[in-house]
């Protein structure tokens, strides 16, 4: 089966650009950075790298698009490449850097599409690979709805520590570790010294990963392309080929409105609760829905994620990394489980021009991986997150099922305004077993930029806490944070959300099968609560972040500016 197909003009957009006498002018600039009249006279496909040097996720992606922009050549088409911006969530994690992440987001989806109408390209392929970036390129393309490829800079290699594959999240997790004395400072120089081998995305099932492998099995990546680690010898190879591919989509006259459907939506949602993937996952999607006019809410993921069995053994909860995923069988093997179960929406679209059926029947599995559970064996029933509601969240809530067995806590608050605050506390020891730690004014608009508490997180489990501790926050977590967790509480305190009335020593009940979060106080005590609570003052008064908290929507509703 393939497809449905347009007949569109090759140059449908950049023969007003390039064509006809009075273009002189644009020609001319053009041919003096080496486009000739025949280049000029083919296809132009932007090429939207988020290539920067501050990190190992993206760094590789200039080598890529060369690659990419080879395959375009090949095909019959003119690449343009341009880049925009990309922020390091590990990198900036506990500090004020990290509120500019969720931001960078808007900025990409703006960026790729206003050069991508200014410049009048016929198609696109986009580059991603921080967390960030991918949803932000897609939400690029999907305003633009030209002829479009994601392609995702790959996976990191684990590093090696006295024995051991260690990832990203082993250093933030030493954090706490040495905080509680248990290691030394020699020890956690070594472990940060190996833990990060080279060029790529955070190597387990953590934002980058999960969005990548949405992202192939809701069409719009080449099935097969996004689990090649960034540092594999086909890595190249399947640059070039998202170059061809473009061109192919181009004559298919395929748009990104064929691919992203409420049907494509729901198989991502599919892959990230069966995957253990992480929590952002729901502010990525329900914004690209959003963005491309698809009616989905909150409470759609966890309808998904309950009848979807939880089946990939992989970190932060599990044993692998992507790389193993890669060796098993790709995002294909775990596509193909979801088909078998009757959880895939078999005649969705893929960028191929044939469906998610077809890519998933073709799915070869090594004899032997222990990385995708069969159907009979899964690791848990149910999928990976769950959406609470309840009196502390009655736009909705977030909590990650993967890597832990609680699904009821209930304990006395310990209240912070500010992520630096609880990160004190946990570092000091002041945080015992059986507390509530309640993070707010990190939500969208009162962060701003809702920040991952990977930090905070990762440190409580470092010091022991991670299953006698629950957390609830109106910012984010981490795809590397594991344990009893609550994020994305909505209304979020800036706004006068609940979460704003609770205080120390208030009993807060985290109810995983009765999907609620509350605390234990009367609707009156509640709203007067809210009223007597004075936020801190806004972090910025200027600028793209003091911009961003005026325009920025709930969580709920995937934290968008548009």
């Amino acid at each position: 089966m393939t497809t449905p197909t347009r007949k569109l003009d090759p140059k449908h957009r950049s023969r007003q650009l390039t064509e006809g006498p009075e273009r002189a002018p644009a020609r001319a600039y053009l041919k003096g950075i080496g486009f000739d009249d025949e280049a000029l006279s083919k296809p132009i496909i932007g090429v939207a790298s988020t290539w920067i040097e501050t990190m190992p996720c993206n760094f590789g992606l200039r080598v890529l698009a060369a690659k990419v922009k080879e395959g375009i050549r090949q095909a019959g088409g003119t690449p343009m490449e341009f880049n925009t911006v990309a922020i390091s969530d590990g990198i900036t994690m506990g500090t004020s850097g990290m509120k500019t992440s969720l931001v960078s987001r808007e900025i990409i989806a703006d960026s790729i599409e206003l050069v991508g109408r200014g410049h009048m390209f016929d198609g696109i392929v986009a580059l991603a690979a921080c967390d960030k970036t991918l949803p932000g390129a897609v939400m690029g393309i999907a305003r633009l709805d030209v002829p479009s490829v994601l392609l995702y800079g790959g996976s990191i290699l684990p590093g090696h520590w006295r024995g051991q594959d260690v990832t990203i999240q082993d250093v933030f997790e030493a954090v706490g570790t040495h905080a509680a004395g248990n290691m030394t400072d020699e020890e956690l120089a070594e472990l940060e010294s190996v833990a990060s081998p080279g060029v790529g995305a955070c190597g387990g099932q953590f934002t980058a990963n999960t969005m990548a492998m949405a992202f192939e099995v809701m069409g719009l990546s080449a099935m097969g392309s996004a689990m090649v680690p960034a540092v594999d010898g086909n890595k190249a190879e399947v640059a070039i080929e998202a170059g061809r591919l473009v061109m192919d989509v181009l004559a298919r006259g395929q748009l990104p409105s064929d691919i992203i459907t409420r049907a494509s939506i729901e198989n991502a949602i599919a892959a990230i609760a069966t995957s253990g993937g992480s929590t952002n996952g729901v502010l990525h999607l329900l914004a690209i829905a959003r963005e491309s006019g698809i009616e989905l809410e909150i409470d759609d993921f966890d309808v998904v994620s309950e009848r979807t069995p939880l089946l990939c053994d992989l970190k932060p909860g599990g044993r692998f990394v992507a790389a193993d995923l890669y060796h098993a069988g790709g995002v294909g093997l775990v596509a193909r489980r979801l088909h078998e179960a009757g959880l895939l929406h078999g005649d969705a679209p893929t960028v191929s021009g044939r469906t998610i059926a077809e890519h998933a029947a073709e799915a070869v599995e090594t004899p032997g991986q222990e990385v995708v559970r069969p159907l009979d064996n899964p690791i848990k029933a149910t999928g990976g997150l769950a959406i609470l509601h309840g009196n502390l969240a009655p736009d909705g809530c977030v909590v990650k099922l993967a890597g832990h067995e609680r699904r009821i806590h209930v304990g006395p608050a310990r209240v912070f305004e500010s992520e630096e605050e609880t990160m004190a506390a946990v570092t000091a020891g002041k945080i015992l077993k059986g507390d509530v730690v309640v993070i707010r004014n990190e939500g969208p608009a009162g962060g701003p930029g809702m920040r991952e508490m990977l930090a905070v997180t990762a440190a409580i489990v470092g010091e022991g806490l991670g299953e006698d501790v629950a957390l609830i926050t109106d910012g984010r977590f981490s795809g590397a944070t594991h344990g009893f967790m609550a994020g994305h509480v909505a209304p979020e305190a800036a706004r006068g959300g609940p979460i704003a009335a609770v205080r120390d020593g208030d009993q807060v009940t985290i109810d995983v099968d009765a999907r609620r979060l509350d605390v234990a106080l009367d609707d009156a005590t509640i709203a007067q609560r809210i009223a007597d609570y004075v936020s801190p003052p806004p972090a910025y008064e200027y600028g793209v972040m003091a911009k961003y908290a005026k325009l920025v929507s709930s969580a709920s509703q995937g934290a968008i500016t548009g």
